[in-house]
Formats: C-alpha cells, sequence, structure tokens
C-alpha cells in the first residue's frame, strides 16, 4: 500500500482540516488558519461557503442537511519557511472566539452556535465528530493548548438539535480523531499526544459499557495501537472493512490500523501533518486526505470502499 499515487486537488488552502465529501463530488474543506469553510468542486476550483471565525476542524453532514463544525476557538499561527503550523490556542475572552460547536447552510452559508459548553463545563477546543443512526454525534474535545501548558480533553455527545449535550468521558491527552466501526458496536478516538488509538464499546446513544469507562492516567477503554516513531495521531476515517485510517503528524504518513489487531501499514505523505482523511468518489473508493502545513487537498484511490458517513446524503444541492 506504500506505492499510492497521490493526486493533487486544490492547493493554496488555509491550514485544511475536515473534509466532507458530497455527493456531487465536491468537497467541504475548514480553513482553520482563515476561520471558513471551503466547497472544493473536482476541477480544483474552490469558494467559500461559510465564515466560521475561530479555527473550524472537524465537520460533518447532520440529519437536517445543516454542516456541522467543530470550532477549537482562536488560535496562534505561525509561519516556518513555507509552512503554516499552530503555537497555541488563544485564551478565549473579549473579541476572542472560544471552543465550540457550530452548523451552517451549505447554501447560504449563514452559521449558528450550537454549544459552548456542558452545564457548568465550558468546551475548550472542540475537535472532530461524528454522526450514529439515531441523529446524535459523538465529538472530541482537544482541551486547550498553550506554549507552556495543556488541558487534559474529553470526549462528548450532544443532539443535533441543541436540546441535549453531555461529557462521556474525560482524561484524554489531546484527543482528535472519532469514528464508529461499520456495525456501530465500537467507537474510535485517536489520542495526539500518546500516538496511541483507543477504542470503547457503545452501549447506547451517547452511552460507552461502563467497564471502558474506567482508567487511571488513561481514558480507559481498549487500547488499539500505537505506530511509533515520531508521530502525532490527528483525525481519522473508517473503510467499510473496518480499517481505520489515521493522519499522523510528525512522520508526515497516515497510519492504517487493521481492525482485529496487528501491524499498522504507514502511507507516507508529502507534508509533515496530514490532518485528516474522508472517503468519496465512485464506490467511496477515493481516499481525500487534507496536508495542513502546504495547505493542500489531495486525493488516491483506496484498495476497499470508504464507510458511508450517515446522513451524508443529506446534503443540498450546491450551485
Amino acid at each position: 500500500m506504500n506505492g499510492k499515487t497521490l493526486r493533487v486537488i486544490a492547493e493554496g488552502l488555509e491550514a485544511p482540516e475536515g473534509p466532507v465529501a458530497l455527493p456531487d463530488g465536491s468537497i467541504l474543506v475548514c480553513e482553520m488558519a482563515a476561520g471558513r469553510v471551503a466547497r472544493v468542486r473536482p476541477d480544483g476550483s474552490r469558494r467559500v461557503v461559510a465564515e466560521t471565525g475561530g479555527t473550524p476542524n472537524g465537520a460533518a453532514m447532520g440529519p437536517d442537511g445543516m454542516c456541522y463544525v467543530c470550532n477549537r476557538g482562536a488560535s496562534t499561527w505561525r509561519r516556518l519557511g513555507e509552512m503554516l503550523v499552530p503555537v497555541a490556542h488563544d485564551e478565549p475572552g473579549a473579541g476572542t472566539p472560544r471552543g465550540c460547536i457550530q452548523r451552517f447552510d451549505p447554501e447560504s452559508g449563514r452559521v449558528e452556535l450550537l454549544y459552548e459548553r456542558a452545564g457548568d463545563l465550558w468546551l475548550s477546543a472542540p475537535n472532530d465528530l461524528v454522526f450514529d443512526t439515531t441523529g446524535g454525534f459523538w465529538f472530541t474535545d482537544f482541551g486547550r493548548m498553550r506554549e507552556r501548558s495543556l488541558d487534559l480533553g474529553s470526549l462528548f455527545y450532544a443532539k443535533a438539535d441543541g436540546s441535549h449535550i453531555h461529557e462521556v468521558r474525560g482524561s484524554f491527552y489531546g484527543p482528535n480523531g472519532v469514528g464508529l466501526s461499520p456495525d456501530g458496536r465500537w467507537l474510535y478516538v485517536a489520542e495526539t499526544f500518546t500516538s496511541q488509538l483507543h477504542r470503547f464499546e457503545v452501549a447506547g446513544p451517547g452511552e460507552i459499557r461502563f467497564a471502558d469507562a474506567a482508567g487511571f492516567g488513561s481514558p480507559g477503554g481498549h487500547f488499539v495501537g500505537a505506530p511509533g516513531g515520531l508521530s502525532f495521531l490527528d483525525s481519522l476515517a473508517i473503510d467499510s472493512g473496518g480499517y481505520i485510517l489515521v493522519a499522523n503528524g510528525g512522520e508526515g504518513r497516515l497510519t492504517v490500523f487493521p481492525p482485529d489487531g496487528g501491524a499498522c501499514e504507514h502511507i507516507p505523505m508529502p507534508d509533515f501533518a496530514p490532518t485528516n482523511v474522508c472517503f468519496g468518489g465512485e464506490n467511496f473508493t477515493t481516499a481525500y486526505v487534507t496536508l495542513m502545513t502546504t495547505g493542500r487537498l489531495v486525493a488516491m484511490d483506496w484498495p476497499r470502499p470508504g464507510l458511508p458517513l450517515h446522513f451524508r446524503d443529506a446534503a443540498p444541492a450546491l450551485p
């Protein structure tokens, strides 16, 4: 699998993340450093479809045809040569956006604030999300990253209509990518700073098996694997065979975890920090990858169909 041929779909994106493949063949891409979401057409042309402000990260289509966005709030970015990299999350305050969950209408671009806290617990830096079959969604909150300190992160669950949100599990060291297995039994969470992939058994909407919630100094659950090397796991996608594709910063590669354990496979990327993956194209056999530091969206053929995400087809037809 290491000999994949990459096709460049778009360049000049401002720290791309959160790709969403639409039924018409176009891709929504969050531009973290620009505080906006762009629509990239198959020919590479693009236009801005929503101005979210802050740092839009993971995104997904919801049951109402709206696009849901994890927004990390304001961030400080730095250019190192031609590379654009994040340095820290800015502290929320007057005129500084805090982390939140937003949704926007892909047709009009109208953006709404959906959640910024769960009861008395303010969100820090929501990162990635995935919808289940009931129309609720799981999402990770990375925690606040400063130049010299880090707050621990959490796993949350919320309803798409804004009526309910709760913390499922805390004590993560930078929870990032999140996804559901093809049968919906397992929820996968990638931790950035430990470079570990965990899975939790789903007991119901917003619930994990009690034993999986236990753990001292760790998020609990079941350890799936760690790729080794200078790795910082980012967001992920899952194919129809249950293989978990995780963007792997530091080493500049995708790491593919088999569903039943075993050795990982690595696919080199032409970027220090690939951030996310989604599936689209004919029979979902095209994997789209966002490359943060060089601002590109690339594509490659995949040997198995990707797992179609719930409510993808709820996206409206865009001009």
